[in-house]
């Protein structure tokens, strides 16, 4: 992999939270313009187009089963131009990547694992070989909720050729981060896995590259941090309890490998107005307001990239607040050691190491009442007299010499950074 590609977590917007299969351009455009004045100064970068941008008639996030995409004659899927105006002519998401980075930000793509069931249909070329779409197909390896695609057999000749032909076009529009689907689980594909890694080292580009869905095998886990800058722990997360408090489960297996270029993916931040165009309804995140301090202090504190899912420009006061603050951000960019200290009961408390030197201390209540969260001084492995700072409240609190004590409502946090007194930078 490159060296400098996503040495920390990536952050940005992906369309699928609010639009599913159906994001138009406007809509692209429109969340990027947001960003770019309101975000970006935050660290907020990417702008990511989800799944199905290819099929002319996606209405909602539910699929069409055997719909008719668009495809050029190398057995590439194209951006629909009916929702993608710009990419009218053959010019695919090039214009549209361009805008985006008129605004300093940068551009990605969602794809599925394999080649189009609609190219082995038609036989149609592999660019630049004398191989065809059938001569590559494994028409075995499905995804089981999409039916778009047919996986590639990794052993046969044309394979490669086939992913270094897509993310050459990717590289030619413009991409700097591409989602890839159907490949993370419920079976890990090495060697699809391994096709892709060599097409994006191949293309001329440096591209964020991301696997979806999970939970992925931690069996797999010394290959995919090889492989790739970012995987999902888990299967789609959504703004349930039940699914954050899962989350908690899967930060701890995951935290050994979380490092620079190679992060363990929660996925994306269900928060703001979701469900846009969603069988679920159009809706403002349900979690609480408790509940999204919980989620953006476990993301943070466990170095997730962060892919906020809302359409932003409906963001209010709460919500721009909740992913603006940079003390919190701070912990995304610039931590280390990132670790849960214990879990006991309903009280969870995770640690990291700011470049500062300062440390960092999340207390979580998984619990449906408020309680007190104690934590010793000496379990952090640290003595003398500490500066408590409440990151989310932006106020310190009060000294610790011996423990940290705090309230913490049902389904809350509390995100605390800590200072050795008599630091210069207090």
């Amino acid at each position: 992999m490159g060296t400098t590609i996503a040495q920390t977590p990536p952050m940005g917007w992906n369309s699928w939270d609010c639009y599913g299969a159906s994001v138009r351009e406007d809509e692209v455009r429109g969340n990027a313009e947001y960003m770019a004045s309101h975000l970006k100064k935050y660290g907020w970068e990417y702008v990511v187009v989800d799944i199905q941008w290819f099929e002319p008639n996606a209405k909602s996030d539910q699929y069409n089963p055997y719909a008719p995409l668009v495809m050029d004659g190398h057995s590439r899927l194209m951006p629909a131009e009916n929702r993608f105006p710009s990419a009218a002519g053959g010019r695919g998401f090039k214009p549209l990547a361009d805008y985006v980075h008129s605004l300093g930000l940068k551009f990605g793509i969602h794809i599925l694992r394999g080649i189009p069931r609609q190219a082995v249909a038609a036989n149609t070329p592999i660019l630049g070989t004398e191989y065809r779409a059938a001569d590559i197909a494994d028409t075995s390896s499905v995804c089981a909720w999409n039916t778009d695609m047919y996986g590639v057999d990794p052993g046969k000749p044309g394979a490669q050729e086939y992913y270094d032909s897509l993310f050459r076009l990717y590289a030619e529009w413009g991409v700097d981060y591409v989602k890839v689907d159907d490949i993370a689980a419920p079976v890990y594909h090495q060697g699809e896995v391994e096709l892709i890694r060599r097409a994006i080292n191949r293309c001329g580009r440096e591209m964020v590259l991301s696997l979806s869905p999970g939970p992925t095998p931690l069996e797999a886990a010394e290959h995919v941090m090889r492989h790739a800058n970012m995987w999902r722990m888990t299967n789609d997360f959504w703004d349930r309890w039940k699914d954050l408090r899962a989350m908690f489960d899967y930060a701890e297996a995951w935290s050994r490998y979380i490092g620079p270029g190679h992060w363990p993916d929660a996925d994306m931040l269900p928060l703001g107005r979701i469900g846009i165009r969603s069988a679920w309804g159009d809706r403002f995140t349900r979690f609480t307001r408790d509940e999204q301090v919980t989620l953006m202090s476990l993301w943070t504190i466990i170095r997730s990239p962060l892919m906020f899912g809302g359409d932003l420009r409906y963001n209010d006061e709460w919500t721009t607040a909740l992913i603006t603050n940079e003390d919190v951000l701070r912990i995304t960019k610039h931590s280390s050691g990132n670790r849960q200290l214990y879990r006991e009961g309903d009280a969870v408390a995770w640690t990291a190491v700011g470049d500062d030197g300062s440390v960092y201390l999340a207390h979580f209540n998984l619990g449906e009442s408020e309680v007190t969260v104690t934590t010793d001084l000496s379990r952090l492995g640290l003595s003398g007299r500490y500066q408590v700072r409440d990151l989310w409240a932006r106020r310190d609190f009060g000294a610790a010499d011996q423990r940290v004590v705090t309230m913490v409502p049902a389904h809350g946090a509390k995100l605390m950074q800590l200072r050795e007194v008599g630091n210069v930078n207090l």
